[in-house]
């Protein structure tokens, strides 16, 4: 649910540049990329598409706080990152009106 409303969140905010592109959630990556770690997504460009995968997301994050709400801006910020991957921006850069009052 909260892959959904962050991504729908996020399509309301660059309609044009996510409007084709499909959010899924997987258990884990298909295979290992070689990287220190295990991937939280995929982006694959060409297909517009982006794979969370639900067990390294949440078995593999260090919450400082384990409760919901944490757990729920975890996976927010990974949806975050990986639609930042795709458009090749900065996390930051994909709400900058919903920071302004800080």
């Amino acid at each position: 649910m909260t892959v959904s409303s962050t991504a729908e969140y996020l399509k309301d905010q660059w309609p044009d540049e996510l409007a084709e592109v499909s959010f899924e959630v997987a258990v884990l990556p298909s295979a290992l990329t070689g990287n220190a770690g295990m991937d939280r997504w995929q982006v694959v460009p060409r297909e517009k598409r982006i794979v969370l995968f639900r067990l390294p997301i949440e078995r593999l994050s260090r919450l400082h706080r384990y409760d919901d709400m944490h757990k729920r801006m975890m996976i927010e910020s990974c949806v975050f990152r990986a639609v930042a991957e795709m458009l090749g921006k900065d996390p930051w850069d994909l709400a900058p009106d919903r920071y302004r009052n800080f």
